[in-house]
């Protein structure tokens, strides 16, 4: 039984199997863009309902993604400082990669435009 726990504490702190579920990249989604948003709101944007979302909104937490603020009886959560460093941090140097290909590509296609443009006026 230990094992288990100990399982699931890991799997639910890792950021990355926070976001790989739809709905909880959805609460990112609506968080970024709409801030600071109580349960209330979240589950009326969701169409879910309010358990599923608080449960949600416990792995996001738990991953550091969202953090949360105690207003009465209401829970209002908002986007971490830093909410997904982990992902940004390994995204970092396959973004690079790809923005070198991109670069390397759009010249290769400049070229071949300068080319044509060439031929066409001779």
């Amino acid at each position: 039984m230990i094992f288990a726990d100990m399982a699931r504490l890991a799997t639910t702190s890792d950021v990355f199997n926070a976001i790989a579920e739809p709905r909880r990249r959805q609460i990112l989604d609506l968080l970024a863009r709409g801030g600071e948003q109580a349960v209330g709101d979240l589950v009326g944007a969701m169409r879910i309902g309010q358990p599923a979302v608080s449960k949600h909104l416990g792995v996001l937490r738990a991953a550091g993604s969202v953090d949360v603020t105690v207003d009465g009886k209401r829970r209002v959560y908002r986007l971490a400082e830093d909410p997904l460093p982990a992902v940004l941090a390994w995204v970092t140097p396959y973004h690079r990669t790809w923005s070198r290909s991109l670069d390397r590509l759009s010249q290769l296609v400049d070229t071949a435009a300068s080319r044509e443009d060439s031929e066409e006026q001779s």
